[in-house]
């Protein structure tokens, strides 16, 4: 009975544990996650949560394949993953905040050939969505 007792003490400890060292990481992944969307706003003066609305607005989940963005996975532009660590954007021009929003606006300012459409979007539009994908 005690060596009974002893492994239910041991098994709700460690679940205890578990759920303890779950529930940090989970807070430090949300903490992490609020720091990139405040530093993406600061370098866009954008509103990530508003890009989800304007995304679907403008179709780029029918070309490109966008995190968290259900129903984008198109395979016509890259993927939008992980856009602040990359070096260009669109291929030619370095990756900065004003660069992003101007490529999203007219890409076509940067190189006539783009694939790339002018959609129509506006720059206050473009400065959410460069908003969002930086925070991603």
């Amino acid at each position: 009975m005690s060596s009974v007792r002893s492994r239910s003490v041991w098994l709700a400890s460690l679940i205890a544990i578990v759920c303890v060292v779950t529930a940090v990481g989970g807070g430090m992944a949300w903490s992490a996650r609020r720091q990139a969307e405040r530093v993406a706003r600061a370098m866009t003066g954008g509103d990530p949560a508003r890009a989800h609305d304007i995304m679907r607005r403008y179709g780029c989940g029918g070309c490109h394949t966008i995190p968290g963005l259900a129903g984008a996975d198109g395979q016509v532009g890259p993927p939008l993953t992980g856009l602040v660590h990359r070096i260009y954007v669109g291929g030619v021009a370095n990756n900065s905040p004003d660069n992003l929003i101007k490529w999203i606006v007219s890409p076509q300012t940067f190189t006539p050939r783009s694939a790339m459409p002018a959609t129509g979007i506006t720059e206050a539009e473009a400065r959410d969505v460069a908003a969002y994908l930086y925070a991603q």
